[in-house]
């Protein structure tokens, strides 16, 4: 077996759990990791002073934390990571069509209470992705 597992972060620590429960079980089906973290829009920030000065987009900001998570994964698998631009569960469904992915794992916080009535970025994966869906148990972290 192989194929790409695509998993959404976004710097949380249930998001985190969710990446991990992700390379379990692309390990467990010799597939790759895909990690991505989305953002809305491409604003900037400048940073610093005089002539030291640096611009920081929400593009890049996204993808150092997809970044982070996909260098502290630590696995025999191999690990990609990226930005994607657009709401989380739109980003993700659009990383899974681009890469072809045999699933989409994604946390299940906000599945309880007003969350759940409201919608949540692993609902709106469920019932749109092109693929299998894993939503991974992250209760526990909060």
């Amino acid at each position: 077996m192989s194929g790409i597992i695509v998993v959404g972060v976004d710097g949380s620590d249930t998001a985190r759990k969710a990446a991990e429960s992700a390379r379990d079980l692309a390990a467990a089906l010799g597939a790759t990791l895909h990690v991505v973290s989305a953002f809305d829009a491409d604003r900037s920030d400048k940073f610093g002073s005089g002539s030291n000065k640096w611009l920081v987009s929400d593009a890049d900001k996204a993808e150092h934390v997809a970044r982070s998570v996909a260098d502290t994964l630590g696995s025999d698998i191999k690990i990609t990571y990226a930005a994607a631009s657009g709401r989380p569960a739109d980003a993700l469904i659009r990383e899974a069509i681009s890469k072809e992915a045999r699933a989409i794992v994604v946390g299940n916080r906000r599945m309880r209470g007003i969350g759940r009535v409201l919608g949540s970025v692993a609902n709106s994966v469920a019932h749109n992705a092109p693929c299998d869906v894993y939503i991974a148990n992250t209760y526990d972290v909060d």
